[in-house]
């Protein structure tokens, strides 16, 4: 059970050296270059083979700890970066999805974690798999808005908002169907769709501001879009106490959303 977490860090590190390529071959051309989407690839391939080795190991899919989660977002961040460029060519994104991942990657390398082969009653439900996935692909789709948004703000003439646009309207579709998909698997493990917990509350104020993001109009002045950015920006704050701020709550005790002690 532990072969896969133990090889973790051999295999993270080609899919990030790949990445890393990609990220540089991207940098050195204007123009949206085959090679550097085929090593951005690449890299997510590798990742991929390693999520389905280490579902094979643990007889279960791997979305229970917070580690297990990183997992998923250094992989999401991973395509949402390899996307976002082979769509709107902004050669630095790779860059920054890159640098992201890596971060998620190495703490995980450092921080290893216990995972045992059982699920609680809880998570033996056919929405565990599409809740948990859903959210996290939504994250790293916000997380690319919100690298695009502090850009906009420190590049004055760099204009980015048709690309967050498109980012936020799939990020928070997907954040939405996460919402719904995680009522009723509440109902049907605790008999509620909504209990308004310490993580409830986070996921109604974040989806709140990205709502109020992408409800903003288009303006041309750099005031509006600046604002515009910092809404992107706070929201993805707000993603983060969602995630796993509300964990060093006091109220997380008592969260029926804390399954990895």
């Amino acid at each position: 059970m532990e072969l896969g977490w133990n090889i973790f860090a051999y295999i993270a590190s080609g899919a990030i050296l790949l990445s890393v390529a990609g990220a540089i071959v991207a940098l050195r051309h204007k123009e949206r270059s085959t090679a550097a989407t085929l090593l951005s690839t690449l890299a997510i391939m590798v990742m991929v083979m390693f999520v389905g080795m280490l579902w094979h190991t643990l007889q279960r899919p791997p979305l229970r700890t917070m580690g297990e989660t990183r997992l998923w977002y250094s992989l999401f961040m991973l395509v949402a970066g390899t996307v976002t460029y082979y769509r709107w060519h902004y050669r630095w994104i790779l860059s920054f999805s890159t640098l992201m991942a890596t971060v998620f990657i190495v703490i995980n390398i450092l921080r290893p974690e216990i995972h045992d082969e059982s699920l609680m009653p809880a998570l033996q439900s056919a929405w565990f798999i599409p809740h948990v996935s859903v959210y996290m692909f939504s994250y790293s789709l916000l997380g690319c808005a919100t690298l695009l948004a502090v850009c906009g703000i420190v590049n004055r003439k760099l204009e980015v908002r048709e690309g967050i646009d498109k980012l936020l309207y799939g990020g928070i579709g997907l954040f939405t169907v996460g919402m719904l998909t995680g009522a009723l698997w509440a109902k049907e493990a605790w008999g509620a769709y909504w209990s308004w917990d310490a993580k409830e509350a986070w996921a109604a104020a974040t989806w709140g501001l990205y709502l109020l993001a992408i409800h903003l109009p288009a303006r041309s002045t750099r005031r509006a879009n600046v604002a515009y950015y910092a809404i992107v920006i706070t929201a993805f704050m707000s993603l983060q106490m969602c995630w796993y701020g509300v964990n060093y709550l006091p109220s997380a005790k008592q969260s029926v959303h804390t399954y990895n002690q």
